[in-house]
């Protein structure tokens, strides 16, 4: 029963039928996308089912009770006669149940599943959701019968595990503004009582806060009693919402301890606990760099939703420290001017530079740094001490304002063949540093400056395809540098797709070829650029290093295929005279060959030519 009220559940809404005598058009069983809500005084009928619904008092909001929840109604039962037999009404008392266990039959589990708070609707249920062939005390068997109910609350409850280990009920919800995540550190209250009610722990009044991550730290107590317990406890935080008060039964998953630091009594074995539980609040934790040695947690959240992204003027002020909390370093404080810089443009340390980038307008956060993404192992002297080699960082930073760069869609054409112009020759530099991954960033900024060629006039347009061309060209010639084979074919087979004899595409993608031995692809490139170019001399350079790996690839093919076939002719000469041998010469002979295969695949010899970009 419990399976088919969950099957139910979901068509409930949108699997219905009205039953007014003018909708000729829809017939009994018929499917509906999308249904409006009732009316007062109509009546609905829920395929599949038979069940009625007739609203006589529309709830509030929108949300209905789901499978599981615990809903406190007030009903009345008769027959469809009027005979009442049986009403909570006359007792002045609500009924509380659990949608899915059947306490009063199925089809009234269905029927409040289609209730919004506040509501009161009539059902009429068919023998089969009611009390079918048996009937009950007042009720005849195989009777249609009624229920008025009126929602007048639920709990949601969620089996937080999946497995019974901990069943959260909501006792008030929170506020909507999102859920905790792994790495946010988090500030809850709760009292924790065994079964019997004897408290064992609680918190102080102003609650403990903590890192889910981190949140077996001994320091707080209802974390390390629970661990006991339920390894899945975080799991049970990260379904709440800021403000939520919540009640966990918590079974006990494996043995515990008898007693613990600061709790009020010991915990006997096996223990089932009772946990009051209230998210507080919680601060966001984000892995800016995704390998968590940049870690911004956010103190104050900013304004709007928009960040300052890469290539932005910032104004922040910050204070800087180690991790023992010596102030190195303090911008925008105390009097000082305030720090401004272009996000991405290596005027900061990486770590900075990076978490800068993701804030808003007036967000606060802390933001630590390991070494690798600060001064890694310099030591540096700054304004207010020494930072030593191999330091973690923490600054506190404010983002203060910032402004973006000019979108495209902001530009007229002439701006936008200016603004790529500039990422080009920017890129240009990058390039000639050996800022390779920094100067694709460029190509790729400019040429998504110039995405939409149709809208350019006949008199830009020759400028603008030169300039998606070379910027291509070069991002292909970055993506070489980067031993990134895949994203170099990509961009050179764009510029052929604009270009089909291009040579430096033809050029730069038979090189990506040969690194990653498609040396058949590579050859075809070769002759398709000396076809264009015949005189070309880089070209005819790797088509001489593109020879030797054909030659190379054949010897080894050669002398792999001999010591198979002379292998497997010992084999056959032997196998029926000594054939428990010949097993054990096969497995060896499978490990050579293997070895054989492993270096035609791995032996590469490609000798890199000279690389340049294209600065027209």
């Amino acid at each position: 029963m419990a399976e088919g009220i969950k099957r139910r559940k979901i068509m409930n809404m949108a699997d219905v039928i009205d039953s007014d005598d003018d909708d000729d058009e829809e017939e009994a069983g018929e499917v509906i996308e999308s249904a409006p809500p009732l009316s007062v005084g109509q009546e609905r009928v829920y395929n599949y089912t038979g069940l009625k619904k007739k609203l006589i008092h529309p709830g509030v909001g929108f949300q209905t009770p789901e499978f599981g929840d615990e809903p406190t109604v007030h009903y009345v039962g008769s027959l469809v006669d009027g005979t009442k037999f049986i009403s909570t009404r006359d007792k002045g008392e609500p009924f509380t149940f659990k949608i899915g266990q059947g306490q009063i039959c199925s089809g009234f589990d269905e029927g409040v599943l289609t209730m919004k708070k506040r509501e009161i609707a009539l059902f009429t249920l068919p023998p089969n959701l009611g009390f079918g062939d048996v009937g009950m005390e007042g009720v005849p068997p195989n009777s249609v019968i009624q229920f008025e109910v009126e929602l007048i609350s639920w709990i949601t409850v969620v089996d937080v595990c999946k497995d019974g280990g901990i069943i959260k009920r909501v006792i008030k919800k929170g506020e909507q503004t999102g859920k905790p995540g792994d790495l946010d550190e988090v500030k809850v209250k709760y009292v924790v009582t065994l079964s019997d009610g004897v408290t064992i722990a609680e918190s102080p009044e102003e609650g403990v806060e903590f890192y889910l991550k981190d949140g077996k730290q001994s320091l707080y107590v209802i974390i390390i009693l629970l661990s006991h317990f339920c390894s899945a406890l975080p799991k049970a935080i990260k379904t709440m919402t800021k403000g939520e008060k919540v009640d966990l039964n918590v079974q006990p998953q494996c043995d515990v301890v008898t007693s613990l630091p600061n709790v009020h009594s010991p915990v006997p074995p096996n223990s089932v606990l009772r946990v009051d539980l209230e998210l507080l609040s919680f601060k966001t934790v984000i892995d800016i760099t995704n390998d968590l040695k940049v870690v911004k947690k956010i103190v104050r959240e900013g304004e709007g939703a928009l960040t300052a992204d890469e290539g932005s003027f910032v104004t922040i002020r910050y204070r800087a420290m180690l991790e023992d909390g010596t102030v190195y370093e303090r911008k925008g404080y105390d009097g000082e001017s305030s720090l401004n810089f272009i996000t991405d443009e290596e005027q900061v340390i990486t770590g900075l530079d990076r978490a800068v980038a993701t804030m808003k307008k007036g967000e606060q956060a802390i933001v630590t740094i390991n070494h690798e993404y600060g001064y890694g192992n310099e030591e540096v002297k700054c304004d207010l001490s020494v930072i030593p080699p191999f330091s973690s960082l923490i600054y506190e930073v404010e983002m203060i304002d910032f402004v973006k760069e000019k979108a495209a869609w902001e530009m007229d054409n002439h701006e936008k063949i200016e603004a790529a112009t500039k990422k080009k020759e920017e890129g240009n530099v990058l390039f000639k540093n050996g800022k390779y991954r920094r100067a694709a960033k460029k190509y790729d900024k400019a040429v998504d400056y110039l995405n939409e060629e149709g809208q350019f006039g006949d008199d830009d347009k020759k400028v603008v395809k030169s300039l998606r061309v070379t910027c291509w060209l070069n991002g292909a010639a970055c993506s070489l540098k980067l031993n990134d084979c895949k994203e170099a074919i990509k961009l050179c087979s764009m510029v052929l797709d604009a270009e089909s004899y291009n040579v430096k595409a033809l050029y730069r993608r038979a090189q990506a070829y040969m690194e990653s031995y498609d040396l058949q692809l590579a050859e075809l490139d070769i002759k398709k650029a000396l076809e264009a170019d015949p005189q070309n001399r880089e070209v005819k350079s790797i088509q001489k290093t593109l020879r030797q790996l054909q030659a190379e690839s054949k010897e080894r093919d050669a002398k792999l295929y001999t010591n198979m076939f002379s292998r497997m002719a010992k084999d056959c000469s032997i196998g029926t005279k000594k054939p428990k041998l010949a097993n054990t010469d096969k497995d060896k002979n499978d490990d050579v060959m293997e070895m054989e295969l492993e270096k035609v695949v791995t032996t590469k010899g490609t000798r890199e030519s000279e690389m340049v970009v294209d600065s027209c």
